[in-house]
């Protein structure tokens, strides 16, 4: 799942040439190491004990700033490459302070999770949430978890810990049986739901996507005030085809590059493929594992 799902520091260091997408991806890296109109509101008025949890800890972008926060397997990974095509720094998933800074759009883990924090560190930013078809996503969220679970284990688990924490905290795999079973998959998708659309009401500096729908992209390169007229999909398909290895599950021959209701998404990780991102190259992805002046040291807060 990560750019590298090691637990160790110096393994991650070590091994960080390549980025890790979910299962696929983490397998290959523990190997090689609704819009609105009103005011804001500001995280301390809404959510009075978030300032502490923070530690004192804030962020002033000078630049554009975007958090996608749908769940996995809601099309994050299109929503990533987008914006990679759009002359955007992208990092699925981020596990350090630098990897955040670096970044222009981050997605994933621990965003979903930590969406709340994010927002007070950095206040200027943009957030945007994915929702998928529960019939579609419910098999898939099954399929990827099931491959994850072992990693995921507290002690044993070779994941990330942030990505451990993220997916305690939303999936609450240590406190269930049956962590993949529908009902509970069903119940942590509409609690999740609930909670962003709660805690971002009436906000201008949100959005809810499908990235299925007829011009979603469109819709986003204009939340985000990008340009919605550039050569888009066209780079994604040539870059995606330079491996001939993965041509035909990259990107899909159904594929729509623009439509009377303007740019689509292109489809990426369908079925049962979870490492788009690793396979996908670009000069403009950042690395999950980035190291700063703090080394690679996370932000203080807690969830």
């Amino acid at each position: 799942m990560p750019d590298n799902a090691n637990n160790s520091p110096t393994a991650t260091h070590a091994h960080s040439t390549a980025n890790a997408q979910h299962i696929g991806n983490a397998e290959h890296a523990a190997n090689t190491q609704h819009t609105g109109n009103s005011q804001l509101a500001t995280p301390d008025e809404t959510y009075p004990s978030l300032s502490n949890a923070l530690g004192g800890e804030q962020v002033t972008a000078e630049k554009l700033k975007v958090f996608i926060i749908g769940l996995p397997r809601t099309g994050t990974t299109s929503v990533s490459v987008a914006l990679l095509e759009q002359g955007l720094n992208v990092a699925h998933m981020a596990f350090t302070k630098q990897a955040f800074m670096l970044a222009d759009a981050i997605s994933d883990v621990p965003c979903f999770s930590d969406y709340r924090q994010l927002d007070g560190l950095f206040p200027q930013a943009k957030f945007v949430y994915l929702e998928r078809d529960m019939a579609k996503w419910v098999p898939s969220m099954q399929m990827l978890l099931g491959k994850m679970l072992p990693h995921l284990e507290a002690k044993s688990g070779r994941f990330h810990p942030i990505m451990k924490r993220s997916f305690k905290h939303t999936f609450a795999i240590d406190k269930v049986t049956h962590p993949v079973d529908e009902a509970h998959l069903i119940d942590c998708y509409q609690r999740h739901q609930n909670e962003v659309f709660a805690y971002f009401h009436g906000r201008e500096d949100f959005i809810s996507l499908d990235i299925s729908h007829a011009g979603s992209l469109s819709r986003l390169l204009q939340f985000l005030g990008l340009d919605t007229n550039g050569p888009t999909l066209g780079q994604m398909t040539d870059r995606a085809h330079s491996n001939t290895q993965t041509n035909s599950t990259l990107i899909h021959q159904d594929r729509v590059n623009t439509g009377e209701h303007g740019l689509d998404f292109p489809k990426l990780n369908a079925g049962t493929h979870v490492a788009a991102w690793h396979e996908y190259k670009h000069p403009n992805k950042v690395n999950s594992n980035s190291a700063g002046p703090q080394s690679r040291k996370f932000f203080d807060y807690t969830l």
